[in-house]
């Protein structure tokens, strides 16, 4: 099996795209659909075994990747990391500005420390990675496209402040670096997933398991998105088809910010999922309900 995307083949031919947070999740998805297309791709992340994982599918997928391993949050890592991608690429055509991370809990539980690595790893690594695309290539080589990751955070982020707090502090820096970086050629749009189907929801604590639930229950659509349909807005807003799309932030939640406590949602199963990744994983606690 291969990737399905809907957009059409060699859409990226001899393009090379930056995707970090690339080892696992959204990252992995949207990598393996941009090579499906034509895209060189080169993969950032912490955990070099993750990276080499997904190299090695995308290698059996007749694609091309690199690996580059960095601590976004390091100024100086990031710094070698994009220079180590121009010097192995010639390149850098589009940026996923996607790694990130959080967890759940109460604000009054959070630590500073805590706080602090959400906040950097959410907000501050994905400026530093941005402004180093733009100063090392995007400003003096013709520009090209950049996707920053947010999130549902419209209406608050209540068990997951940290994040939250992060994520709209990305939306901002998204809209200032349209303008700032628009002379160079540099498009920059932001992405905000709503609840994502992730394997990786299986290490979330059982109190937020079921806060997925009851969101479920009260959804408009009344179940949860795919990493597929994430990727599918990213290769979008990468495209060609986006080229008067800047400082924009592109809404793939299902319709959740707009659910009123005074309109009841009625259960239904009129909204079918578009999964294109072949490798997708559903997370345990979801399968055994049969969502």
């Amino acid at each position: 099996m291969s990737y399905r995307s809907i957009f059409r083949p060699g859409l990226f031919d001899g393009q090379s795209i930056v995707v970090t947070g690339g080892g696992s999740g959204i990252g992995r998805c949207t990598a393996h659909e941009l090579i499906s297309l034509g895209a060189r791709v080169a993969l950032v992340g912490r955990s070099l075994e993750k990276l080499e994982t997904v190299q090695r599918e995308i290698d059996e997928a007749g694609g091309s990747a690199t690996i580059h391993t960095c601590d976004i949050r390091d100024e100086d890592a990031v710094k070698q990391t994009v220079a180590d991608i121009v010097a192995q690429h010639g390149a850098i055509h589009g940026l996923v500005n996607n790694a990130g991370g959080q967890f759940p809990a109460l604000l009054e539980e959070i630590s500073l420390k805590g706080w602090d690595a959400v906040i950097k790893t959410n907000l501050t690594g994905g400026f530093l990675f941005a402004r180093e695309c733009y100063v090392q290539w995007m400003k003096e080589n013709g520009g090209g496209p950049i996707v920053n990751m947010i999130a549902d955070m419209w209406n608050s982020m209540p068990g997951m402040g940290h994040s939250g707090a992060a994520r709209k502090g990305m939306l901002s820096f998204t809209e200032t670096a349209a303008l700032e970086w628009a002379p160079a050629g540099v498009r920059v749009n932001a992405i905000a997933p709503g609840m994502i189907v992730s394997s990786g929801m299986d290490t979330y604590p059982d109190w937020w398991k079921a806060r997925v639930k009851a969101r479920i229950a009260s959804h408009p659509v009344k179940r949860m998105g795919t990493e597929s349909e994430i990727s599918a807005g990213i290769v979008f807003l990468l495209s060609e088809a986006a080229a008067f799309i800047t400082g924009s932030c592109l809404r793939v939640d299902g319709g959740a910010p707009n659910i009123r406590m005074n309109w009841d949602m009625p259960d239904h199963k009129n909204n079918k999922a578009f999964n294109g990744f072949h490798l997708a994983e559903i997370p345990k606690f979801l399968q055994e309900d049969g969502e």
